[in-house]
């Protein structure tokens, strides 16, 4: 069996007396595309933080609320090197005079940017080069975050989330803020990450956003999981009316699944 990646056993996190992760039970294993999806307030992005240690659940009774790769205890910075982090949020730390190179060399240093005390190493160096190739952004390496399109500044932020070759890269609501086209640029992208190997989840209400790589979908809805399960069977008309609490109709093509209200 693979070995577990995350394992969540009865984790909740509270909000001034509220909630907002209510008694989470599930198991992530290495090499999983997992898309996690739900109405704006279900939760996503508060499970997100519990993996990245930005917070913490409640005590439990019994087996400890939160695992990664089977340990309960974790230095946030060790945190780094195992999961690649691309939110709209890290993108609005961004917004500076930085060039694309240096933005993906500054995530060996967990920084914004390069400074005089960073030791930039030839294998560094190899391995920016690398990225830029493999997401095909060569042409971006000398460009300003400032004078990038959104879409090209999100590429440029997952290039920085690999350089540790991490075991999984974690997207918040990646496609905010993207048009139509640079949506499926950005898409693109995830699905050649997915198709090396590397674990992809995918936090989203977008259903596009969920490329045909991501074989399970685990619905939130109030901080409870409200449904966890293959794609083909939690992606249906029915229970995402249910979990948006509006009537819509689903329809997949080639691969992708798109919400008609």
């Amino acid at each position: 069996m693979i070995d577990p990646l995350l394992e969540f056993h009865g984790a909740t996190v509270l909000f001034g007396g509220v909630r907002a992760l209510d008694s989470i039970t599930t198991t992530i294993r290495a090499g999983e595309n997992v898309a996690i999806i739900g109405p704006n307030g279900s939760g996503k992005s508060t499970l997100i933080k519990l993996i990245t240690r930005e917070l913490y659940p409640l005590a439990g009774n019994g087996d400890t609320p939160v695992k990664i790769l089977g340990e309960s205890a974790w230095d946030v910075f060790k945190l780094r090197s195992l999961f690649g982090i691309v939110s709209a949020d890290l993108q609005d730390f961004f917004r500076r005079p930085l060039i694309g190179r240096d933005v993906i060399l500054s995530g060996f240093f967990g920084s914004v940017g390069l400074y005089p005390h960073h030791e930039v190493t030839g294998q560094m160096q190899l391995r920016a080069d690398e990225l830029l190739q493999f997401l095909s952004i060569e042409h971006l390496a000398s460009k300003y975050m400032t004078e990038m399109s959104t879409g090209e500044a999100r590429r440029m932020l997952i290039a920085r989330a690999l350089v540790h070759e991490p075991k999984a890269l974690i997207l918040d609501e990646p496609s905010n803020g993207l048009d139509p086209r640079a949506a499926r640029k950005f898409v693109d992208s995830l699905r050649k990450i997915a198709g090396g190997g590397k674990s992809v989840i995918l936090v989203t209400h977008h259903l596009p956003d969920i490329f045909p790589e991501i074989s399970r979908v685990i619905m939130l809805k109030d901080g409870r999981i409200f449904a966890d399960g293959p794609k083909q069977e939690a992606l249906t008309s029915e229970s995402l009316s249910e979990l948006f609490a509006i009537p819509v109709t689903v329809i997949q093509r080639n691969g992708y699944y798109h919400l008609m209200a």
